[in-house]
């Protein structure tokens, strides 16, 4: 199915050959309408912005726009990647290693967490009839978060407190978690079974290229803002150049590109002694690239087929990841320093899914086609749905926990200000 019948579709390509061509009419448009409509969902419904991307996207893919085929090669594939790696740069940065030494617990109750989220998807994918070699990889993804999905949700939300900030880190670590044991799986499927020592072997090839790669973005983003102001569009610049040449050096040498952005910002962090915020500049840049992510990853998980079979299967998982992740968060929550109520929210703020489990997915049907075909089958649905309902959830989340500055309202519908009596 097209957009336009096929005369038409040829004679405005024909016509516009001579300049930029016709898909990037077509995406540019696309990214127009998703801006408008997120903005509208935002000011008329009263959710984060990135709920209208995932639905405008979705729309295109199940309308059968031709500019993301699955799975994903080339300029598309590249941004994501780029994407991906743009927002967990910024999350590496942002995750409070100080706090972890002085609250350990943190760290346990990320690891139970995610080790429950594992078993129990994983079980219930058992439970379902689905093959060993297809629910160990579909409950690497169910262990992934989205902290792109979480930050675009504070940030809509002006949101702050130890429930955003804990669940934010907790996000960040699981994604560390799904993209060694995504990479390595990948791996694994592509050269077939081997020892534990192999196994052992690929892990470490992953972690230790994309930690030499996080390294050298970070001490040449060390070593320009000895020189350079923080709040230069130069630099700005800069950093998005060394993110996109990090990310495609790391994919070339066999590491993993999201998961040397992450060491990156970790490592920044530890080098820079004052606290770095990202310049004016980068964030309308990055909010471009990350509308660009959302719209292209809800587009491509909307082409999956769908039948009476996957879908019970998906609503299974989606419901089992999220009480997973809820129990995880609140059994090891003694000794954290959250209230029950709390972790509850936490557990609720770490539900939706996106670009990382796109990404990891895409690396298990590059590895695999015809396994990769039957976790698509799964994955991908489970993805549209968590990324649009997990958003919400998220949100319900925040203002749960009460750490946001903007009253739930619709714009729209907020009484106007009073005007100025003193004219």
């Amino acid at each position: 199915m097209s957009f336009l019948p096929t005369e038409l579709a040829g004679f405005w390509a024909e016509w516009i050959r001579p300049t930029a061509g016709l898909p990037t009419v077509w995406w540019a448009l696309l990214v127009a309408v998703a801006a408008a409509v997120g903005h509208l969902v935002q000011r008329y419904i009263g959710l984060p912005k990135l709920v209208g991307y995932t639905v405008v996207g979705a729309i295109a893919g199940l309308a059968g726009f031709e500019g993301a085929v699955w799975p994903l090669q080339g300029t598309a594939l590249f941004l994501l990647e780029l994407g991906v790696a743009i927002v967990l740069f910024e999350a590496g940065g942002r995750l409070p290693l100080g706090w972890f030494r002085h609250n350990p617990m943190v760290l346990v109750q990320s690891l139970v967490e995610a080790t429950l989220t594992y078993f129990a998807v994983f079980w219930t994918l058992h439970f379902f009839d689905v093959p060993h070699p297809v629910a160990a990889p579909l409950a690497i993804v169910a262990v992934a978060a989205a902290p792109a999905v979480l930050m675009r949700v504070a940030i809509d939300t002006r949101a702050s407190g130890p429930v955003t900030e804990r669940a934010l880190a907790l996000s960040t670590l699981n994604t560390l978690y799904a993209l060694v044991l995504g990479y390595t799986q990948a791996s694994w499927i592509e050269r077939g079974p081997q020892g534990p020592a192999q196994t052992l072997h690929a892990v470490l090839v992953v972690l230790g290229l994309s930690f030499v790669v996080g390294a050298l973005m970070a001490l040449a983003l060390r070593s320009a803002l000895r020189v350079m102001s923080p709040t230069s569009e130069n630099t700005a610049i800069l950093l998005l150049a060394i993110i996109g040449a990090g990310a495609a050096v790391s994919t070339y040498l066999g590491g993993a590109s999201p998961l040397a952005a992450l060491l990156g910002g970790v490592l920044l962090k530890l080098l820079s002694p004052r606290p770095w915020a990202w310049p004016r500049q980068l964030g309308t840049a990055a909010s471009l690239i990350t509308m660009l992510m959302f719209v292209l990853v809800s587009m491509v998980a909307a082409q999956a087929p769908w039948n009476l079979h996957v879908a019970t299967t998906v609503l299974a998982l989606v419901g089992v990841r999220a009480v997973a992740k809820i129990a995880g968060v609140a059994i090891a929550n003694p000794g954290s320093g959250a209230s029950w109520r709390q972790a509850v929210w936490m557990g609720c703020a770490m539900s939706p899914l996106s670009s990382i489990a796109l990404l990891i997915t895409s690396n298990f049907v590059i590895a695999s086609p015809l396994l990769g075909a039957m976790i698509t089958q799964i994955a991908l649905p489970a993805i549209l749905l968590m990324e649009v309902f997990g958003a919400v959830l998220a949100t319900v989340a925040i203002y749960g926990a009460r750490e946001s500055s903007r009253p739930w309202a619709p714009e729209a519908f907020k009484p106007a200000p009073p005007e100025d009596t003193q004219r």
